[in-house]
């Protein structure tokens, strides 16, 4: 019988592990270094009540050696066995790295003033700061940055964004939709500055090379990740941004794949990428499964991502390019959809937002049109009374 090591129980390691168990493909190894169930994250960045959300990934893990709490030291290649910091050995036939990302700290904070959020145990330590009244400040305006400050002024906390670049999620929405999200943060109160520089980090202080200095509590660093290559650069695998892998999700070693925000694959569709987003995770958690059972596959799913924050709803499907043509749509509900078509005329991505659930419809309609390679007219297709799906039919 085979036996399938899974090291990250997160999102991709543990959905491959439940697949791999209900595939009956052998022996299924699962070890995280956090103690309790594996569980999903995108809670944890929007605390709306007085506990952090946790929502397992799955309750029940019967069928599955599952290792919770304990951390992997090394990979030895030539034994095909990992070693764990509990002192046993997992000799493996096949082995995934999940190993996922960690948040990125200030190189200036060497007194760790700021808060970081990728775990439980983090959005614990910052709900534990929450005071009504008090005033937070969050270093950076991407989608966790955003998340956080809405979360935290719904719990009466003043709270400051500082973001170094020009605008909001530059690297991944339309600056109009950006736009529209940072005017509903500002209406509810969060003060936000761009091309801010922090020069400094002190216990309850923020200085500003503007000479303003802020006093705040807590302090969060919501820079972004970075992936977690360390027991696989230590195995001696290529990792360039993360650990390189085919359209199968496989390394250079045969039998040695990773999957999720650790993973760096030859997209199809775009080249060398990395994607961070939880669906993704999900979606390669369940394909990794069926490469390591010796399935011929290939993962040319398109990113989607979304966010909830205040009343709005924002999904974006593909990946946003500035020098694109942009076709809007307004929604009879309310918000609207940003379509992006390459100089071919060729739709290449789309974003939405608007109240609730109120993009979530066209986007999956537009996600379709993307994968069939539609080159719908531009006239049409920011018509709000051209049905998607008739467009859809079309390409």
């Amino acid at each position: 019988m085979r036996r399938f090591v899974i090291i990250g129980a997160g999102e991709a390691g543990t959905r491959a592990a439940l697949a791999l168990r209900q595939a009956g493909a052998g022996e299924v190894v699962l070890i995280g270094a956090e103690p309790g169930l594996p569980y999903e994250r995108p809670p944890l960045s929007k605390p709306k009540d007085a506990e952090v959300t946790i929502r397992p990934i799955a309750t029940t893990f019967d069928g599955i050696d599952a290792r919770f709490g304990v951390s992997v030291e090394r990979i030895d290649r030539t034994a095909r066995s990992v070693a764990l910091a509990d002192g046993t050995e997992v000799a493996y036939d096949r082995l995934l790295l999940a190993t996922g990302a960690q948040p990125r700290t200030l190189p200036f904070d060497a007194e760790r003033v700021a808060l970081t959020l990728r775990t439980h145990h983090h959005a614990r330590a910052i709900l534990d700061r929450i005071r009504p009244g008090g005033h937070a400040v969050i270093l950076g305006a991407g989608l966790i940055g955003l998340e956080l400050a809405a979360g935290l002024r719904l719990h009466g906390m003043a709270v400051t964004v500082l973001e170094a670049a020009p605008r909001a999620l530059g690297r991944v929405l339309p600056e109009t939709i950006a736009a529209e999200l940072v005017a509903r943060h500002r209406q509810a109160g969060v003060r936000i500055l761009f091309d801010a520089k922090v020069t400094a980090l002190k216990p309850g202080r923020v200085a500003l090379d503007c000479a303003e200095d802020l006093s705040a509590d807590p302090v969060i660093a919501a820079i972004g990740v970075a992936p977690d290559t360390r027991l696989a650069e230590a195995a001696g695998l290529a990792c360039v941004n993360g650990i390189l892998v085919d359209a199968s999700l496989r390394t250079a070693d045969p039998d040695i794949f990773a999957a999720g925000d650790c993973a760096a694959i030859d997209h199809p569709g775009y080249g060398r990428f990395r994607f961070e987003t939880w669906r993704n995770a999900c979606d390669q958690g369940a394909m990794v499964a069926r490469a390591m059972m010796g399935e011929d596959v290939a993962f040319a799913i398109h990113p989607w991502f979304w966010t909830d924050q205040y009343e709005l709803g924002l999904q974006m499907v593909g990946l946003h390019d500035p020098a694109r043509m942009t076709v809007r749509r307004e929604l009879a509900g309310g918000g609207f959809i940003l379509f992006e078509l390459d100089q071919q005329g060729m739709l290449r991505a789309a974003s939405g937002l608007g109240p609730g659930q109120a993009v979530a419809r066209d986007i999956r309609l537009a996600e379709m049109m993307i994968q069939k390679g539609a080159r719908p007219a531009p006239g049409m297709l920011g018509d709000a009374q051209m049905p998607l799906k008739t467009l859809l039919r079309a390409a």
